[in-house]
């Protein structure tokens, strides 16, 4: 049967595209060619734009597939894949252009894709050091230059900080990345490193508030991140052994806590996750930090699974709109699960919409507007990943009440805040903890 003038045209673009991608290093003019050319072949799947500029000037692209790729539509969640903020930890840089690739052409063909993009915005980030990665010549397996942007900064200590002033000099990079997370209501994301084999979750910082007496800095949501972590370590080809790259250093199923593998202050994965209502872990790839190209085939292979399995999280737990009697959505509402409130609350976008990544279980949402009386609910969250939808669930407003205050976020660093109110609290037991951490720190 003789096929139409589209599919003709769409099968060339397939083949065009997939016959563009080798697996080998692509610098900037490579790597915007073959994303300008993906958008090209793609138009109505994907979105391409430049979220700002490097020192260097350099565009820091990122492309966007999905249903509706140009814009956020209500109830569908927001993900995103970050690579290369250290310009010589190159393996994520690649195999997120090769996931680009995979997510393109097997739209229309394989099921679970097609349902993934149809269900997902999905935002992908190549590289947010450019110029670090073009400073870095040649493979090299450790630290170079090419780590730091132009100005010789490290972008992943480069954020504001949840729990002291590091006082960074906030550089092009970092700020493009911020108004990224403001101007998006992202849900799930990953940034992707070298120098081990490893997923690693927040928090990367803490204090006597978080930290416990082995050096272990817990989130209100560990059991989450816990779960996100092994979600992508049990989905890789190795990662879950927990070998590490060497004698020293071993991972148990493949996971770390930040702060109790080491402790840094102005990450990323932190800010995101305080300032940005998203929950981001970092994974690192590959023990050597710039392999030679020839090995770059595997670590995709390693890794396609794991990236897919991961950006289904993204569907976990529970979402929906905050509307008052009118239907007409409220915007900065506070939804959280009892028991685990965020210090920075976790608040509705102008949509009125919130998500809430939870674990299956029971859980009291509550959700509180000035001038109103809050509204506690009882949800049963069932593991809906493998549906492709969190569970959807309303909150309306009609009954006014006494003036109740809804809070804001703290000032920086938000945790110091905490930690004084437990000193004032008399319990020497945190302080202690703390102390022990620090030395577990120091010495490691």
């Amino acid at each position: 049967m003789r096929a139409a003038a589209g599919d003709v045209v769409g099968i060339l673009c397939l083949v065009s595209v997939a016959a563009a991608l080798d697996f080998k290093y692509h610098h900037t003019e490579e790597l915007e060619a073959y994303l300008k050319s993906v958008h090209a072949a793609y138009p109505s799947l994907t979105h391409l734009h430049s979220i700002g500029r490097s020192v260097e000037g350099r565009d820091l692209w990122v492309l966007v597939l999905g249903r509706f790729p140009t814009h956020h539509k209500i109830g569908i969640p927001e993900f995103k894949y970050v690579a290369n903020m250290h310009g010589d930890e190159t393996v994520g840089r690649e195999i997120l252009l090769h996931l680009i690739e995979f997510l393109v052409t097997s739209y229309r063909r394989d099921p679970v894709i097609t349902r993934l993009l149809n269900t997902t915005r999905i935002h992908v980030m190549p590289t947010m050091n450019p110029d670090g990665f073009e400073a870095t010549k040649v493979p090299d397996c450790y630290y170079t230059q090419g780590r730091y942007n132009k100005n010789g900064e490290d972008l992943n200590r480069n954020f504001p900080d949840a729990f002291e002033n590091n006082n960074a000099s906030i550089q092009p990079e970092t700020q493009a990345v911020m108004n990224w997370i403001k101007n998006e209501t992202f849900v799930l994301s990953a940034n992707l490193h070298g120098g081990a084999l490893v997923a690693s979750y927040t928090f990367d910082n803490g204090n006597s508030v978080t930290s416990t007496l082995k050096g272990y800095s817990r989130s209100p949501d560990d059991d989450v991140f816990i779960h996100l972590a092994k979600t992508y370590s049990f989905n890789h080809a190795s990662m879950y052994k927990g070998t590490g790259c060497d004698n020293r250093q071993t991972f148990p199923e493949g996971i770390t806590n930040g702060y109790s593998w080491y402790q840094l202050e102005g990450g990323m994965q932190d800010y995101n996750y305080v300032w940005g209502q998203c929950f981001e872990i970092t994974l690192e790839l590959s023990c050597c930090k710039y392999p030679p190209a020839d090995q770059l085939e595997k670590f995709w292979r390693d890794n396609k699974a794991a990236l897919i399995e991961y950006i289904k999280q993204v569907h976990l737990g529970v979402k929906g709109q905050v509307t008052d009697k009118n239907g007409t959505p409220i915007p900065n509402a506070i939804v959280e699960a009892k028991g685990r409130p965020h210090v920075c609350p976790y608040r509705t976008n102008k949509h009125g919409e919130y998500f809430l990544l939870l674990l299956p279980g029971t859980y009291v949402i509550n959700a509180t507007v000035p001038g109103f009386k809050s509204i506690l609910e009882t949800v049963e969250i069932p593991d809906n990943t493998g549906n492709f939808s969190a569970l959807k669930h309303d909150f309306s407003f009609s009954q006014v009440s006494i003036q109740s205050t809804a809070g804001s976020c703290p000032k920086t660093p938000l945790y110091q805040e905490l930690e004084r109110a437990s000193s004032a609290a008399a319990k020497p037991t945190l302080h202690v903890f703390g102390l022990m951490t620090i030395m577990l720190v120091i010495f490691k």
